[in-house]
Formats: structure tokens, C-alpha cells, sequence
């Protein structure tokens, strides 16, 4: 059984950054694609970023570019989210999942993973 923990969360000033962790156990990380989603208050669950087993692609949706880069760490068995210029609107439970592929298309990274997380609350607000 596959357990992922999120962590990394809080208060964040607008403009400001935070660095939220995955910490994957019960299996090699890199047998895994892992993937970064999250949900604000009122709106579905959205794909961020994922990152592929084995060689480890990375790969974005098309509006979260440039301010979010994910990562992964084999020894620590961890994936990361880096997050910069944060604002009000990403306030929100952020998940991180796995799956055995990056489920992708139309620019966007799809919620269709195996495993999930129980999310880490994210807050921009001054």
C-alpha cells in the first residue's frame, strides 16, 4: 500500500513563496509518477504539475508555468513544489497523488491518479 504525506503549508504574504513536500512511502519513489493538484473553495480539484517515473520528465498545466517547478528526490523518497509569487487566488487544499503514468492532455495534467494524499492547506493573504 502506497501512503503519500503533504507538508509544507500556511500563511504566505502575497508575492511570497512556499515550498510544500510529498513524502512517498510503501514503494520506490521513482516507480512512481507523482503528481501536485489542488482545490480552492468552491471550485473542482485541478492538475498542477507531475513528474514521471524512471526518467523523470516533468511536465505543467499550461496556466500554472513559470511559477511552480516540481521536483524529486530519490533518497528522500520526496517530491516537491516549489512556489513562487504567490497570490489570493492560489489559495488551497494542495494534494499530491501517484500513479503509474502523468495522465495529460489539452495542456492540462488530468485528476486521473491512483493514490492520494489528505492535501496541506495553502494561504496568500496579507
Amino acid at each position: 500500500q502506497v501512503q503519500l504525506v503533504e507538508s509544507g503549508g500556511g500563511l504566505v504574504q502575497p508575492g511570497g513563496s512556499l515550498r510544500l513536500s510529498c513524502a512517498i512511502s510503501g514503494r520506490r519513489l521513482d516507480y512512481y509518477a507523482i503528481g501536485w493538484f489542488r482545490q480552492s473553495p468552491g471550485k473542482e480539484r485541478e492538475g498542477i504539475s507531475c513528474i514521471s517515473s524512471g526518467d523523470g520528465r516533468t511536465f505543467y498545466t499550461d496556466s500554472m508555468k513559470g511559477r511552480f517547478t516540481i521536483s524529486r528526490d530519490n533518497a528522500k523518497n520526496t517530491v516537491d513544489l516549489q512556489m513562487n509569487n504567490l497570490q489570493p487566488e492560489d489559495t488551497a487544499v494542495y494534494y499530491c497523488a501517484a500513479n503509474s503514468f502523468c495522465a495529460l492532455g489539452s495542456g492540462r495534467i488530468y485528476l486521473s491518479m491512483r493514490y492520494w494524499g489528505k492535501g496541506t492547506l495553502v494561504s496568500v493573504s496579507s
